[in-house]
């Protein structure tokens, strides 16, 4: 199992010394991945009464396919979405995106995606909210096509190609497209089209039924389920390391082939503090990863 920390962007700030330190950090303490959420805007609620959205105006998250090409240059984990809103993107500006990063990290790149929840950032981005379920599909197959095909024809509901191609292309052909999912239609949306999928939801009976949804529409689909990777998520709590390394467990044999330990919301301080968690972390849960592959 691989294991890998989500970026605390919303708790370390914007300094870019302190981004280096941090992902050097991780990558000294053995951990494979960085995952990084994304928002391109926040919403003000003081304007949008009865705000409840977990994310607003004064939350910073740093452009990820930007703060990638930054890691890259410095680091050689793989750097994973988890995720982009990829229907909000311009899907062939999004794609190229990928590659770029894909290039720059010599493969160890992963294209996580989801529909979102956020229509304050749909409507920033002039994109229709409630067309992002459909939107994603389509995208999915276009991006695809355009980190394969040298030059791509295409003509769908939401874009438009004609006699063009990206160049150069990415390391990976394709690149693996993992899904988050967290609704009945996103667990068979993750079964039919992706490479691996994030489960919005800690071990347990929902993530059985859950995983049995997405085995299912694998299977429908002429696909192998076996080969859809599974990344649960840890959040570091009031029981440090030795919760997570007991989550951890829970995961693996839940059948994860990756998870990633999220310090962000455990009232810790600066960069500092979410390296100490991640070090005493990793004294206890090495014997956990598998050996590179």
């Amino acid at each position: 199992m691989r294991i890998g920390v989500v970026f605390p962007q919303t708790e370390i700030g914007p300094d870019p010394d302190a981004i280096r330190a941090y992902a050097t950090a991780v990558q000294d303490l053995g951990f494979r991945h960085i995952l990084a959420y994304e928002h391109v805007v926040g919403a003000d609620p003081e304007h949008y009464a009865g705000w409840t959205g977990p994310y607003d105006v004064r939350t910073q998250f740093h452009e990820p396919m930007v703060l990638f090409g930054y890691l890259a240059a410095f680091t050689s984990l793989e750097l994973v979405n988890g995720i982009l809103v990829l229907p909000q993107r311009q899907t062939v500006l999004a794609a190229k995106q990928a590659a770029e990063v894909d290039i720059l990290t010599r493969g160890r790149y992963r294209l996580g995606v989801g529909v979102g929840w956020n229509p304050v950032e749909y409507e920033a981005l002039g994109q229709e909210f409630s067309l992002r379920g459909r939107r994603i599909e389509q995208q999915i197959e276009l991006l695809r096509r355009l980190w394969t095909e040298p030059v791509v024809n295409y003509v769908g509901a939401f874009d438009r190609i004609t006699a063009a191609g990206l160049a150069p292309q990415p390391v990976q052909r394709p690149i693996p497209i993992w899904m988050g999912a967290d609704s009945p239609p996103a667990f068979r949306r993750a079964g039919r089209l992706a490479d691996g999928w994030f489960p919005q939801m800690p071990p347990g009976p929902r993530l059985i039924d859950a995983k049995g949804i997405v085995d299912d529409a694998a299977r429908e689909a002429g696909r192998d389920p076996d080969r859809i990777g599974m990344e649960g998520r840890i959040s570091y709590g009031p029981r440090g390391s030795i919760g997570v390394v007991e989550e951890a467990a829970e995961w693996e044999r839940m059948g994860a082939t990756h998870v990633c330990i999220n310090t962000m919301g455990a009232g810790l301080g600066g960069v500092d503090d979410h390296i100490a968690a991640l070090t005493a972390v990793s004294t206890h849960i090495r014997r956990l990863a598998r050996a590179p592959g």
